[in-house]
């Protein structure tokens, strides 16, 4: 979560023999080392270079590092596809998806609470084939419905104005703030418990006063955002498992 950034730098795909992800070389204008990591958002490692570093030296660097990426990758989770009867969290409770094909007078999505045992359910309707995107399409929806409540609210606590509010698919980030006023977020905040988007809703308002992550910063999350400490802590124990849904 942070204010918007410069553009992507190009990346090249590698193939390496033993690894079941794909490796990213980025070459980065103003990265002065190799740095790995594992992305599992994409689900694939990520090797950024300097722009002039000779390939042949970052293939020895991978070499080097190639046990720590296996390690790395086994703990990535499995993708949970929207397919018919997938498990996937809505606001922090279980819900499982149902494909209920064509249905004339209904919507593309409803939430069908549970009875008895059984969970609740996502119930999509429409051609089989489209189920995935509708169900999306729908959680991109709700995502926006609720941040643009949590950053209304955030925002007039703060004394403060937002320009916009936008929902994407964002890989790397939870949010982000431009210096022009413009709030970005990642549609899969919806998955999380209400008090995780409640607090990247407060972060990235708060970023509107403080471009920064200093101590002013943090006093104005904490100032509109009492659980701060408990979101921060459920977010970094289980964020990345949310890239897992709809991969």
């Amino acid at each position: 979560m942070s204010r918007s950034r410069a553009k992507t730098p190009p990346v090249q795909l590698l193939k390496v023999d033993g690894l079941p992800a794909p490796v990213e070389i980025r070459r980065h204008p103003t990265a002065r080392r190799l740095t790995l990591r594992v992305s599992h958002s994409a689900r694939a490692v990520v090797l950024t270079i300097p722009r002039y570093t000779d390939v042949r030296e970052a293939d020895r660097f991978l070499a080097k590092s190639i046990d720590w990426v296996r390690e790395r990758l086994e703990g990535v989770p499995d993708a949970v596809p929207f397919a018919d009867g997938a498990i996937v969290p809505l606001r922090g409770i279980t819900h499982e998806v149902r494909l209920a094909g064509r249905r004339p007078g209904r919507g593309v999505v409803e939430v069908e609470a549970g009875k008895a045992s059984a969970m609740p359910a996502l119930v999509v309707f429409g051609a089989e084939e489209h189920g995935a995107r509708r169900l999306r399409d729908w959680l991109m929806t709700e995502a926006k419905r609720d941040l643009d409540e949590r950053v209304e609210y955030h925002a007039g606590r703060l004394s403060l104005t937002a320009r916009r509010v936008a929902v994407r698919d964002q890989k790397s980030r939870w949010g982000s703030c431009t210096s022009d006023g413009q709030l970005s977020f990642s549609w899969r905040l919806v998955l999380a418990p209400p008090m995780v988007l409640d607090y990247v809703a407060a972060h990235e308002v708060a970023h509107l006063a403080e471009m920064n992550h200093g101590p002013r910063f943090w006093r104005l999350v904490k100032q509109t955002m009492p659980r701060l400490e408990e979101a921060k802590r459920w977010l970094h124990l289980n964020g990345m498992g949310l890239y897992r849904y709809g991969a």
